[in-house]
């Protein structure tokens, strides 16, 4: 497809996914009934991710995901089931912010689609396996939108459109250098630029 890179991403130090853990006892090898599972040592409380994102994601007015929903405009099958889906989440899940079905490629989307918001656990839980049942032919990436200091919009939106994504069905290709034009926080020019 003309016009779609592939990018190195910077050098990103991931922390240890124990942090916070050092100093937990060892955790024990017994097995669950199933002779499969481990046993986990039960502490009665829940993780705080089931009522709020973790950082980075934006816990704020943008929410914590992005879904783009695929498909081909040229295919009137395709494109009625699409537009059947995007009227169903409205019925179903009004409470989702939903913007409208593109007829076309927009932004850094190689296909037609249109985005839904999810800005709780609660609603990610909710609505991504729903959707898992209900995308029928068409594909959906699920992105993360983070709030990391130190990156810039461009390195935050491609990151997190590409290296962070998580796919629903075949994966579309993201044009990339779209990412590297936008450069001006959202907060200064007011508007949300279409980029996912």
């Amino acid at each position: 497809m003309s016009g779609i890179t592939s990018y190195t991403f910077p050098s990103v130090t991931y922390p240890s996914p124990l942090a916070g853990y050092e100093n937990a006892a060892a955790l024990p090898d017994e097995k669950d009934e199933d002779g499969k599972s481990y046993k986990n040592p039960q502490t009665g409380i829940l993780s705080g991710a089931y009522e709020k994102f973790p950082e980075p994601l934006d816990n704020g007015r943008r929410g914590g995901f992005d879904i783009h929903i695929y498909y081909f405009p040229q295919n009137p099958q395709q494109t009625l089931y699409a537009t059947q889906l995007w009227q169903r989440i409205r019925l179903e899940f009004p409470e989702l912010r939903i913007y409208k079905i593109w007829d076309r490629p927009i932004g850094p989307h190689a296909m037609a689609m249109f985005e839904v918001n999810l800005f709780t656990p609660a609603q990610f839980g909710a609505f991504i396996p729903w959707l898992a049942v209900w995308r029928g032919p068409l594909s959906a990436l699920v992105h993360p939108n983070t709030t990391e200091p130190g990156l810039s919009e461009a390195e935050k939106g491609l990151r997190n459109h590409t290296e962070q994504a998580i796919w629903l069905g075949e994966r579309v290709p993201v044009d990339g250098s779209m990412f590297r034009k936008v450069e001006v926080p959202v907060e200064e020019k007011g508007e949300r630029p279409i980029l996912g």
